[in-house]
């Protein structure tokens, strides 16, 4: 038996991954071991400092529960008020959940002792991966800072920078360089200050890292840009005074030149020594006129229309000769179509050329095919004629064959005859001797006429 009630928590704080389903233990011990009510309730830290604590839960040992909206259907209460047991359930806890969590138990004529407990409920979060970032202009003799920061990580993660140089090697910070809470402090810059830079964010669960290349430049780079910026605007400037200028007299000269055309401007006097007079003017005589001269008198109206006759007459001329010119680029322009249909016209004739020539190659191609073909001709005529060559030489084989025979034959014949003749030699003697005797000649021929005989 207590002296007071207790309600302890066992661990002063509790750390799980996020989204896991967990359960923060609680335990009390009454004074009086059966009491008619007991009431367990479940608190949590307040967003912002200064505001109350939010109710997770109320649970009534006579079987009500009441359970905050914002954490219905995800907590639940795991009790047993004989053993003293009043555990907290919570499921898909996230980093809202990370907070401090208080068990309170209130007994009716128990409120001496400790009657609640608290505890922490850390929700581990990677790190997320770092934003680096330069501020300020990394120029000679300047001061920047390097920031790093993720956006996410419980418990709150570390940051630790590192630099290398130019060729990839670690190298020390400068002796004034600062590293606290993801910021890197670089002051009065150097070209050595140029290198990579990398920056680790840590927590209990894993690292992530990112990194930047920082390049000192100089100051006169920078002043060069500025001063290429003033001096591209100024020219552009003064360009554009000067093309408005040149309009301006251009058109004072163009204005000029219609009043002379059109005659006396608006608002423009003449005066002389003397008063006009019916619309005379009369002209001044220079110091060396002679005085027996008297002064001429010129009418205004037919200066004026000299004048305008001649501006007429200049402008006509003008006219004639931008026409003579326009004249002289159409007969160029002729000129250069004619040229162009001659080129035509001679590149159509080299076309027909081509097409005959081609033409006379496949008449000779097809000569060459029927050459061919004869040749076959005669060809197969030769092997014809071999062939009856040697059907007729072994006919007359044969044949000398046959002539062999008829010689053997022939002899036999001769032989047999001799040996006739032989038998009947005198048979045959007297007929064979009449044979030999010339014949007689007659009484009546005349005699052969001598070759000597001269008539």
């Amino acid at each position: 038996m207590t002296v007071a009630l207790q309600v302890s928590i066992p661990e002063r704080s509790y750390e799980f991954t996020r989204g896991d389903n967990i359960t923060i233990p609680c335990t009390f011990k009454p004074k009086n071991p059966i009491n008619n009510l007991v009431i367990i309730s479940w608190l949590a830290e307040a967003d912002k400092p200064g505001e109350p604590e939010v109710s997770i839960l109320t649970s009534y040992s006579t079987g009500e529960l009441d359970i905050t909206d914002q954490y219905e259907g995800r907590v639940s209460l795991e009790q047993d008020i004989a053993k003293g047991v009043a555990n907290l359930k919570l499921s898909s806890i996230s980093l809202l959940d990370n907070r401090l969590f208080e068990c309170r138990v209130s007994i009716p004529k128990d409120d001496k002792g400790q009657l609640a407990d608290t505890t922490h409920l850390v929700v581990l979060v990677a790190p997320s991966v770092p934003i680096c970032k330069i501020d300020g202009r990394a120029e000679y003799f300047q001061n920047i800072s390097l920031t790093c920061l993720s956006e996410e990580g419980s418990p709150l993660p570390t940051y630790k920078w590192q630099g290398y140089d130019v060729k990839n090697m670690p190298r020390a910070p400068a002796p004034r360089t600062t590293d606290k809470d993801g910021v890197l402090s670089l002051f009065n810059l150097t070209i050595e200050s140029s290198g990579y830079y990398i920056c680790t964010s840590t927590n209990k669960i894993r690292s992530a890292k990112c990194n930047l290349t920082l390049s000192v430049m100089p100051p006169s780079m920078a002043m060069g840009s500025t001063a290429g910026i003033i001096g591209g605007v100024a020219v552009g400037v003064l360009v554009l005074l000067i093309i408005l200028l040149y309009c301006c007299c251009c058109r004072k000269k163009k204005d000029k030149a219609e009043e002379y055309a059109m005659g006396v401007p608006e608002g423009e006097e003449f005066h002389d020594n003397k008063p006009v007079v019916n619309g005379e003017v009369r002209q001044t005589r220079s110091m060396e006129d002679d005085d027996d001269h008297p002064p001429k008198i010129v009418d205004r109206h037919d200066q004026y229309k000299e004048r305008s006759e001649k501006d007429y007459g200049d402008r006509r001329s003008d006219y004639g000769d931008r026409r003579d010119g326009y004249g002289d680029r159409r007969s160029d322009y002729g000129d250069r179509r004619d040229g162009y249909d001659d080129r035509r016209s001679d590149y159509g004739d080299r076309r027909d050329g081509y097409d005959d020539r081609r033409s006379d190659y496949g008449d000779r191609r097809d000569g060459y095919d029927d050459r061919r073909s004869d040749y076959g001709d005669r060809r197969d005529g030769y092997d014809d004629r071999r062939s009856d060559y040697g059907d007729r030489r072994s006919d007359y084989g044969d044949r000398r064959d046959q002539d062999d025979r008829y010689s053997d034959h022939r002899d036999r014949y001769d032989r047999d005859r001799v040996y006739d003749e032989r038998s009947d030699g005198s048979r045959y003697s007297d007929r064979y001797d009449d044979r030999d005797r010339p014949p007689s000649v007659p009484t009546n021929k005349p005699a052969k006429p001598s070759k000597n005989r001269i008539d």
